[in-house]
């Protein structure tokens, strides 16, 4: 998720403000290489969270129950 262009940095300023509560000011006072790493550690977090829920979604299937 890197920004090659200005679109990709302001939906990823977006993403981290709504979903992360990360403020405008802490997203622009972050070194380049900084900011990279907390959007690849997020991206990580986000998956590592959707991973879990499929999990326990399959774990959890009501359709398992009905029979």
């Amino acid at each position: 998720m890197m920004h090659d262009n200005l679109a990709n940095m302001l939906e990823s300023n977006f993403a981290m403000m709504q979903h992360h509560k990360y403020s405008l000011n802490d997203i622009e006072s972050m070194l380049p290489w900084e900011r990279r790493i907390y959007i690849e550690m997020l991206v990580n977090y986000v998956k590592e969270e959707n991973e879990k829920m499929q999990a326990q979604e399959r774990q959890f299937d009501p359709a398992q129950f009905r029979k």
